[in-house]
């Protein structure tokens, strides 16, 4: 969303310094899904069992990781998967371990962002209420509470936050955590059924389903490369089962063979080659319980890929894109920065569940991006957005709708989509400052692309802006001319090409050979001055003769 501007950065004079331009870094991992299809009824029984089983050690095991806090280590790490061991297997018991941790860190990194919330929040109320009541605000910072009734009342939410903040505090000392297996979300939901429209058996049912545990991670060097789910290329699927399951094996060495066959449509001949040639992949089993349907992940990691320098990124031109709440606002621009042809909107829809507002991302990322290979540009030049410190209540206070719009951009999830889904059509995506670019934009691009047949909205000025960023151009049209006056005899202006560059700006010869004195047409001046009606300045297409005699003739 172009305008809006983070938190960071130095600020020189009135302006904030501009961070660097740069290109995002490619995707270091795949996953692909396909549908289990024809399950048995024993191949659900047995599905679920497992789920049952290694969910509960996982649940048991959370519990042990959040008590040791910060005393964790090697050796505790060490005994954990031995004490899981002994009711699954090695392999089992590292994935779970694994998986235990990591939920551990994610609530860890959470709880971080938590205190960093409310410490900006205590710091904007403690502002406002050291200033006399009604003073004015400035663009950095808010003024005054308008009456000594919110005063009061703000006073007191201050007092709250920095309890909540105490609170936090301490048990970020301590390496407490709190963490729900299976979502705090679906949990509180068990209290209001009826507008989550749920019953209590399907809500126990799903969070039964999210508690299992039906993942593995991938080993290189093991057949098909993974021991513990395994899939053939013919699409066999196989488990191998803990040990109090064992009895319900149909193959040898303790393994479940489903009657399911997969076939995954998406990136089905880099996985066949992958766990042809021994190389890890890793699976997940998880059931929709809403449709009902049962679903197998594959996944694996890249090697990281080295991102191109940046002037190769801008050698072919530059899509600038301005993020908003509805809609990607995109144009083309060439390597010079000259805009190339029309505004382009992709409409989406944020609105819905999350299910619903991925879906609308995914399709307008998509209709992005096969416009820029259409056009044959080389980069996408995307707004570095990053909402941390600009989400809180007492920063924005009667803005509420504004909260809303920037708590509901996905902006972590945008870039890092389409990141993965521009490396598949060969294109880079080169991040940048968002600060003014819908101010810059619209004072010196949206009116003068403005015609009666394409009608400039500020997005779309806003993405002209972002795209000269990224492409490392000024985002004003030209400098300010030289200082003697508007010729160019004192040099080009700064934002103009390179003196060898095809097509670039230049003083330009007058349009027509005028009469000295003459009206110029349309009543309008050209940059360079209409001709001399002197004979030292005269026009170069006159030819002055000097003759002894007169002609008469």
């Amino acid at each position: 969303m172009a305008g809006v501007r983070p938190r960071g950065g130095d600020v020189v004079g009135d302006l904030r310094k501009l961070t660097a331009s740069f290109v995002v870094s490619g995707p270091c991992g795949v996953a692909v899904r396909d549908r289990l299809k024809h399950l048995t009824t024993k191949d659900e029984r047995v599905l679920r069992a497992v789920g049952a089983h290694q969910g509960a050690l996982a649940s048991r095991d959370l519990k042990v990781r959040c008590a040791e806090g910060l005393e964790h280590g090697a050796q505790t790490w060490a005994a954990r998967k031995r004490d899981l061991t002994k009711e699954s297997s090695s392999r089992i018991a590292g994935a779970i371990a694994k998986a235990t941790h990591d939920q551990w860190a994610l609530a860890r990194r959470c709880q971080a962002a938590h205190i960093q919330n409310l410490a900006a929040g205590i710091r904007t109320l403690r502002h406002r209420l050291s200033l006399p009541l009604g003073e004015k605000g400035t663009k950095r910072a808010a003024g005054g509470y308008r009456s000594k009734n919110e005063w009061f009342r703000k006073s007191r939410r201050l007092a709250t936050l920095e309890a909540r903040h105490a609170a936090a505090v301490a048990d970020w000392q301590a390496g407490r955590v709190r963490v729900v297996r299976g979502g705090k979300r679906l949990l509180n939901t068990r209290h209001n059924l009826p507008e989550a429209g749920l019953t209590e058996d399907r809500w126990r049912e799903r969070w039964k389903a999210e508690r299992w545990f039906l993942a593995a991670d991938g080993e290189s060097g093991k057949r098909f490369g993974n021991e513990t789910i395994r899939v053939t290329p013919d699409g066999e699927v196989s488990i191998k089962l803990p040990v109090p399951l064992a009895h319900l094996a149909n193959t040898r060495h303790g393994r479940y063979t489903l009657t399911a066959r997969i076939a995954f449509a998406h990136r089905g001949a880099e996985w066949a080659d992958r766990i042809t040639a021994t190389r890890a992949v890793a699976y997940r089993i998880h059931l929709d319980t809403e449709r009902g349907r049962w679903y197998l992940t594959a996944s694996w990691q890249r090697p990281a890929i080295q991102t191109i320098p940046l002037e190769t990124a801008r050698a072919r031109g530059m899509i600038g894109v301005d993020t908003n709440a509805d809609h990607f606002a995109a144009y083309r621009l060439d390597r010079h920065g000259n805009p190339v042809g029309d505004p382009h909107r992709f409409d989406y829809d944020l609105s819905g569940s999350a299910g619903h507002r991925d879906a609308q991302i995914r399709h307008a990322l998509t209709r992005l991006i096969n416009w820029a290979v259409r056009a044959g540009v080389g980069a996408i030049g995307i707004e570095d957005l990053d909402f941390t410190g600009e989400k809180t209540r007492e920063k924005h206070g009667g803005r509420k709708r504004f909260r809303q719009l920037i708590c509901c951009m996905p902006t972590a999830k945008l870039k890092a989509r389409l990141v993965s889904m521009a490396a598949e059509q060969g294109l880079s995506i080169v991040a940048v400052d968002p600060a003014y670019t819908s101010m810059w934009g619209a004072q010196h691009w949206q009116k003068p692309l403005t015609t009666p047949h394409r009608k400039m909205s500020r997005h779309d000025a806003a993405g002209i802006a972002i795209g000269r960023r990224a492409l490392g151009h000024p985002v004003r049209r030209r400098t300010a001319p030289p200082p003697h006056d508007r010729s160019d005899r004192a040099g080009h202006r700064t934002a103009q090409a390179a003196p060898g560059d095809r097509g670039r700006e230049g003083t330009r010869p007058p349009t027509t050979d005028r009469p000295p004195g003459g009206p110029p047409p349309n009543g309008k001046r050209k940059r360079e001055p209409s001709a001399s009606n002197t004979v030292r300045d005269a026009p170069s297409t006159h030819r002055w003769v000097q003759d002894s005699l007169m002609c008469t003739g």
